[in-house]
């Protein structure tokens, strides 16, 4: 992937920002918060807000910017919501009873254009982390040979059956992953497997009683698979795009139009938290202890601790150490809602056939992205942002994406719904 060029965004556009984010660089207190917004344009219209999560390792951001008091800096207050499944998230957040979400990309999409669910115009006000997911096969099948793309394939010709793989939204990135890993190695998801959706925190459970092959879902859910015994991890999600979208800060659009300053400062807040985790060891490892907890993820420590450092295994004896594991921040490269993450989840819709036509792929994640609401959270927090408002990264079957023509990317693969 190509690494973005960073600069530091101009804050002379909004001097209230630029006020706030100079005195966010120095500590800002609650009590400091009056001179701030000392003309009141910029305070933050409502000051507690509800944000949806699934027990994912990755609501990680939210979930800090809450515990340690980063929202607080910026005059509101983050309430985390503990949710189910990704059906619920969508219907909070569609009937206003969460302000905002820890969320999927394709799930914002998918209901920005009514494929999943009911139509309504969504936004995406930031990216929350990139990488950190995984393919897990079952033991069963590694037993028999099936431990990666290549030879799950082989497999699946040679022993005949029908083989079930989950995902967690039909839009969704874990689907997509899904989807493309299994494609890359000839099996047409739409024809060759039979895929269901099951919600993140209970994969495992499903995995145990059999009732499917394989899943992708973000962790801790993988690498507890390989604690328990039940799976092995056939591949991560950085392997198929290196530096991949995955969780957005989700909300709908009315909700960013009505409280602007409230979005620029839970933003600012959650950057910050993203910056803190990345820090330093010790933090990733407070981190973990944090987010395992009852209230959060709801599992062990050691189901997190590892991977987050980056510290792999795969469930058959090799280990490895990940540059590219799930990171928050990264010198502003993640957060930032890049248009072309968006319209890449648009491509691998009509790909597999949940779009029916050719969307208008630029004018959407324009009109999705809140890209200037970003920058100016990103002011508020110092944070540094990307020039370019598209990005080029190349995935696990060796195709470049690079955002410039999505219309001939889309139609470019050989395998593909059409094709079932």
């Amino acid at each position: 992937m190509n690494t973005p060029q960073i600069r530091k965004i101009d804050m002379s556009r909004r001097n209230l920002i630029k006020a706030a984010a100079a005195t966010g660089a120095a500590g800002l207190v609650p009590g400091l918060q009056s001179a701030v917004y000392a003309a009141g344009s910029d305070k933050p219209e409502k000051e507690e807000v509800r944000i949806g999560f699934i027990p994912l390792t990755d609501c990680a951001s939210v979930v800090m910017a809450s515990v340690l008091g980063f929202d607080k800096k910026y005059g509101v207050k983050i309430i985390p919501t503990k949710e189910a499944s990704w059906a619920g998230v969508r219907d909070k957040l569609v009937n206003g009873e969460l302000d905002m979400a820890h969320v999927l990309w394709g799930l914002i999409y998918g209901v920005q254009l009514g494929v999943s669910g009911p139509k309504k115009d969504m936004a995406i006000l930031m990216n929350l982390n990139h990488n950190g997911q995984a393919i897990t096969l079952s033991k069963k099948l590694a037993d028999k040979g099936a431990v990666d793309g290549p030879s799950l394939a082989k497999l699946m010709q040679t022993d005949k059956r029908e083989y079930t793989f989950a995902q967690t939204f039909p839009t969704g990135t874990h689907a997509m992953w899904l989807y493309y890993w299994l494609a890359t190695y000839g099996i047409n998801p739409m024809k060759d497997a039979k895929i269901i959706t099951v919600p993140p925190p209970q994969m495992v459970a499903n995995m145990r009683v059999g009732n499917m092959d394989g899943y992708c879902v973000g962790e801790p859910w993988g690498h507890r698979a390989i604690m328990d015994g039940i799976g092995i991890t056939g591949v991560t999600t950085q392997d198929i795009w290196k530096d991949h979208p995955e969780k957005a800060l989700g909300t709908t659009s009315d909700f960013a139009k009505k409280y602007p300053n409230t979005c620029r400062a839970v933003i600012a807040a959650i950057i910050e938290a993203g910056k803190w985790i990345d820090a330093s060891l010790q933090n990733k490892l407070k981190m973990a202890e944090t987010v395992a907890d009852k209230s959060y993820v709801n599992t062990g420590v050691d189901a997190i601790n590892q991977r987050i450092l980056g510290r792999y295994q795969n469930g058959l004896g090799k280990t490895w150490d990940d540059p590219n594991h799930m990171k928050f921040y990264n010198d502003g490269a993640v957060t930032f809602p890049y248009l072309s993450d968006g319209m890449w989840f648009l491509t691998q819709h009509k790909r597999w056939g949940l779009l029916k036509d050719h969307p208008d792929y630029l004018g959407v994640a324009k009109q999705v992205n809140q890209i200037e609401l970003y920058k100016e959270g990103a002011a508020l927090a110092k944070a540094a942002v990307p020039k370019d408002l598209l990005r080029t990264s190349k995935m696990v079957d060796g195709v470049v994406w690079d955002g410039k023509d999505p219309k001939k990317y889309a139609d470019s693969f050989a395998i593909k719904a059409s094709a079932a």
